[in-house]
């Protein structure tokens, strides 16, 4: 048995297979990270929930810079799956900002810098929506 990776019919893959699928997979695994980093699911390490705006940022950032740097080199297919995840990271990290403001604050000696920071992250990320 071949350790090659192989396509439905059972054919190793060829090259461009093998980039698209790493292509795929890179993304979705940036957007999981971002995800887990805005408490969306839990860190699989320590089981808990964790919340890093600007972890999140950063790997919404990298699949942002991921579609100007493969613009016009993808297939329907990637560039649909990228402009999709980055869709999805987009609005997430927006929710997950406006929730932090309407949540009660647990902490007393937390500073505001985190909080202006997310603020001027969510009006960069809502601008592209039209929203803000």
């Amino acid at each position: 048995m071949s350790d090659q990776p192989t396509n439905y019919n059972g054919a190793p893959l060829t090259e461009s297979e093998k980039h698209a699928a790493l292509f795929a997979q890179l993304v979705m695994q940036s957007t999981s990270m971002a995800l887990m980093l805005m408490g969306r699911a839990p860190n699989p390490m320590t089981g808990k929930t964790e919340t890093d705006l600007d972890g999140a940022r950063l790997f919404i950032e990298q699949l942002e810079m991921l579609e100007a740097k493969t613009r016009g080199n993808l297939s329907p297919e990637e560039q649909h799956l990228l402009k999709q995840n980055l869709m999805h990271g987009r609005m997430s990290f927006v929710e997950t900002v406006n929730a932090g403001k309407n949540a009660p604050k647990t902490k007393p000696t937390e500073s505001a810098a985190p909080a202006e920071s997310a603020e001027a992250a969510q009006k960069k990320f809502s601008k592209s929506y039209g929203e803000g």
